[in-house]
């Protein structure tokens, strides 16, 4: 497992250009959550690695983005809004 403040992220251009066509969003803008509410395993499918989502929020706004580590770093894939109701249950699960 990594640590988000510490980690030195990378990402495929093209993967962004395609995040950016698709959700609006640059992977790099990341960077900008204020809020860091959970990282969890990615169990949704079989990747061929293993994946992780992380949940935090941007002038309170709620987000997700998909990652895996790669080599020393952690490989961006995926950025994208996320509803309030799925943001409330991960915030429920750090709460305990």
């Amino acid at each position: 497992m990594f640590d988000v403040s510490t980690a030195i992220f990378t990402y495929d251009p093209a993967k962004d250009d395609e995040n950016f066509r698709k959700h609006g969003l640059r992977l790099q803008d990341f960077a900008q959550f204020d809020t860091l509410v959970a990282l969890v395993a990615d169990t949704r499918g079989n990747y061929g690695e293993r994946r992780f989502r992380i949940f935090g929020r941007i002038a309170e706004k709620a987000y997700m983005i998909v990652v895996t580590e790669r080599d020393e770093a952690v490989r961006l894939i995926s950025f994208r809004r996320v509803h309030e109701k799925e943001m409330r249950r991960y915030e429920q699960r750090t709460d305990r």
